[in-house]
């Protein structure tokens, strides 16, 4: 089989990266024919992207993946900061992936599958989205029963504030100084509603746990260690729903703002023809349902904001800088662990 030496690969791999931003895992896919390789740097875990790879591979059977899992902050650091050599970089933090094309750092590029893509799900023929994945709020089912789940923020407000004993030390959110994708959704909820700040202050007085990554809140919500965790990304709570018990998952009503991940092309490159035919096929997984089900990550649906008007997809443009400029992240991480952070 083909999977017996990836665990061996990645370690030998791993090991001849010289590099200073942390990797996570590193796992080669050799093709099955002789012919180039492409390196992917990527945040999306092993269990999600591996499915695409290998029916990629089907199809490029002279392609040989070399993927490389960092955080969001990381993939910056190695792009933007250290001109590390990859062919293709992927992300779910959207104002860092377009601070990358802004910069300079990503290859234009005419996709050829983009097809029916809505205006808002690409930028500058340079970055390219190829998933909508909502950020959600997760809870235990050993503290809520179905009547009693909160359905909007205001109502997540007051639940906490009526039960500060219940709930002391049982929330659970990004720790938005390490994590990309944190920050991202702190920032657009600030956008979105007052409420983001209010809610702020409350799980800051009940003592909040902050997490790098979904998977670890969603591993807590569910052994009942935590009773809620806000702003999970609901792609990975919907796969983990499918392998554990014990959580519910809830799109808020008021509004629920819908991440996009992104593959854009480095100016690094040197495999630029397979990093195209890779994009080309991100950007088909619309037509392939059965691949979206067994990697979790939804393809872009236009149908499902005319369904549900409280989707609000996170859009391209200057405006995802804003927050990404020195001083104006400087002052919300000031307010924001003034408000949360406990001493």
């Amino acid at each position: 089989m083909r999977f017996t030496n990836f665990a061996a690969l990645g370690l030998i791999v791993a090991g001849s990266v010289a590099a200073s931003f942390e990797i996570e895992d590193q796992v080669v896919y050799p093709a099955q024919e002789t012919g180039q390789v492409l390196r992917v740097i990527s945040t999306a875990d092993r269990g999600a992207f591996e499915p695409i790879i290998l029916a990629f591979q089907s199809e490029n059977q002279n392609i040989t993946v070399d993927y490389t899992i960092t955080s969001t902050s990381e993939l910056m650091q190695a792009i933007h900061d250290e001109g590390a050599v990859f062919d293709l970089a992927i992300s779910s933090a959207m104002d860092l992936q377009t601070k990358l094309a802004n910069d300079g750092f990503a290859q234009t590029f005419g996709a050829a599958e983009m097809g029916d893509l809505p205006a808002w799900a690409h930028w500058r023929n340079q970055l390219f989205a190829f998933t909508q994945e909502p950020a959600v709020l997760v809870v235990s089912d050993a503290f809520f029963s179905g009547s009693d789940v909160p359905r909007t923020r205001d109502e997540l407000i007051n639940i906490l504030r009526e039960n500060p004993e219940r709930f002391r030390n049982r929330v659970g959110t990004y720790d938005i100084r390490r994590s990309g994708f944190g920050y991202l959704m702190a920032t657009q909820d600030s956008r979105n509603s007052e409420a983001f700040w209010r809610l702020m202050e409350v799980m800051g007085r009940l003592e909040a746990r902050l997490y790098c990554c979904s998977g670890d809140m969603i591993r807590d919500v569910a052994s009942g260690e935590l009773a809620l965790a806000y702003n999970v990304l609901g792609s990975y709570a919907a796969s983990q729903s499918e392998v554990i018990d014990g959580f519910q998952i809830i799109e808020l009503e008021d509004y629920v703002s819908v991440m996009l991940r992104t593959a854009l092309i480095p100016t690094s490159a040197e495999n630029e023809a397979d990093a195209q035919k890779m994009i080309n096929f991100l950007l088909s997984l619309d037509q392939r349902p059965e691949l979206s089900q067994s990697s979790g990550l939804p393809a872009i649906d236009t149908t499902s904001f005319q369904e549900n008007s409280a989707l609000r997809p996170i859009r391209f443009g200057p405006g995802l800088l804003v927050f990404l400029d020195r001083m104006r992240r400087v002052t919300f991480l000031r307010n924001w662990e003034s408000s949360l952070v406990q001493e």
